[in-house]
């Protein structure tokens, strides 16, 4: 009898291991990008799988991650069409909001409306804080400058229309 309750035990002992090893699980990083006005951005994702799932190789194409949960806020925004040096002057600052409660790492995008032509971009040639990352529930405020020739162009009006946080790695 007490062979009987070793063996039955055993084998409920193996049933219970067994079962266990059906729920193996691993987390693996799965590559992205995107791109944005011609600039490459990389965005992986860590996710869990099952121990049999193969490691992803080929980097997939994404949309552009946007953070959600995101704001700013226009600190000051000065545009002066004609510096008297025959040239136009771009100076602003805006306030990132990152309200998450975890840290990110990303590029800003401000959507402008020159006269009646609308452009977004990173603007990153002429930003003297990228504010490339943002910590949790934190914010970051981020500086432009640019003058140009007006033999280059003669904009009347500049306006700020939107800015968004695209992710990156």
């Amino acid at each position: 009898m007490k062979k009987v309750i070793q063996l039955f035990l055993l084998i409920i002992l193996i049933g219970i291991y067994s079962c266990e090893s059906d729920n193996c699980m691993k987390t693996i990083t799965i590559p992205q990008f995107y791109f944005y006005n011609g600039q490459s951005y990389s965005y992986d994702i860590e996710q869990e799988v099952s121990c049999d799932f193969p490691e992803p190789t080929v980097p997939e194409l994404i949309e552009p991650p946007v953070l959600e949960n995101f704001s700013y806020e226009i600190i000051s925004f000065i545009f002066t069409p004609d510096t008297g040096n025959n040239s136009s002057k771009l100076e602003f600052e805006v306030k990132l909001k990152n309200n998450n409660n975890f840290n990110v790492t990303g590029v800003p995008i401000f959507t402008l409306k020159n006269d009646d032509l609308t452009v977004s971009g990173p603007y990153t040639n002429n930003l003297i804080n990228s504010c490339n990352q943002i910590s949790a529930n934190s914010e970051c405020i981020v500086t432009y400058e640019a003058e140009e020739s007006l033999d280059i162009a003669q904009v009347n009006s500049i306006e700020l229309l939107n800015v968004e946080y695209f992710l990156t790695n």
